[in-house]
């Protein structure tokens, strides 16, 4: 039989987290900006957002949707630059930051700035993951792992599309 690898692991997670989607539950656990409230220093109403972002980046941040892995031309994105929402146009994360963690995300070991980003629980998979979103509008970004490298240990595993790359 085979071994398990990360990938494998990371693949299989996703088509149960794909299946669970589809089952609507987001709906039962709410999204980020109704979990706080709407109190985020740029709120709009869900008509403005769906204008403003378009269909799939509308899904990706405010619904708290994700994009298919290896998907994002971000993932490749090697210059030096600042990642911001696309949300708002929040700088969150430095190129200096990024790695390539082999899951098909963009992925940092770490914000600019710790206010820069919130976190809530998510158990819509079954177990619960710790939720980023931009801390200025809400947006839903990805998800934040243990399993990162050094200094901090931590990997943000984010939605490209969560993302806007400004180069230097």
């Amino acid at each position: 039989m085979k071994s398990l690898n990360r990938r494998t692991l990371i693949s299989g997670t996703l088509v149960a987290a794909g299946a669970v989607g589809a089952a609507s539950v987001s709906g039962l656990f709410g999204n980020a900006e109704a979990r706080a409230g709407g109190k985020f220093a740029i709120n709009r109403s869900a008509e403005d957002w769906k204008r403003r972002l378009g269909p799939v980046r509308y899904r990706i941040l405010r619904e708290e949707g994700t994009e298919r892995a290896y998907s994002s031309p971000l993932n490749k994105e090697k210059r030096a630059g600042v990642y911001a929402c696309a949300g708002c146009n929040l700088g969150l994360y430095k190129s200096d930051k990024k790695y390539d963690s082999g899951t098909g995300w963009p992925s940092f070991w770490g914000p600019i700035a710790q206010d820069r980003i919130g976190t809530s629980r998510d158990y819509k998979i079954g177990y619960p993951r710790t939720e980023v979103h931009c801390a200025r509008c809400g947006g839903h970004l990805g998800h934040i792992f243990n399993d990162g490298p050094k200094p901090t240990g931590k990997r943000h595993c984010l939605n490209g599309l969560a993302l806007k790359f400004i180069p230097a």
